[in-house]
């Protein structure tokens, strides 16, 4: 049902809840996961692939760790590093490269911020035709 499922991270403890969600969810369902995080700071958004600053460093590290817990306990994962603005970069993602399933945790609302500028999960949601699992960090 769901082979691969696109994990997303924005590297904040929030990320804790869809990781410990998605974990049963894989192995029940024997999926492999790509674990996408979206370096958004100035150096990614400026160069790309190109970047090199103490982010970049850091979300590598970030996925690897991730990465590593996923197969640790028994769940292909593969990770990878994107540039840009989040929504985006996710979008793109998925329609280049496909999945059956996108995972995100979210934040909660922000009520004021949401009005006007809209969340990454709200933005992707509505703009891919794939199932999005979201869940609420706590």
């Amino acid at each position: 049902m769901y082979d691969k499922i696109l994990v997303t991270l924005d590297g904040t403890g929030s990320d804790r809840a869809i990781i410990e969600h998605v974990k049963p969810l894989a192995k029940l369902a024997r999926s492999r996961l790509v674990l996408l995080h979206v370096a958004d700071g100035w150096a990614a958004r400026t160069y790309g692939a190109d970047a090199v600053s103490p982010e970049i460093t850091e979300d590598t590290a970030y996925l690897a760790q991730v990465k590593a817990e996923f197969e640790a306990a028994g769940i292909s994962a593969e990770s990878e590093l994107a540039y840009g603005d989040p929504a985006t970069e996710i979008v793109r993602w998925v329609e280049q490269k496909g999945c059956d399933l996108v995972a995100m945790s979210t934040h909660g609302h922000r009520f004021l911020e949401d009005i006007f500028r809209g969340t990454t999960a709200s933005k992707v949601q509505h703009r891919i035709g794939v199932p999005v699992l979201l869940l609420r960090a706590k």
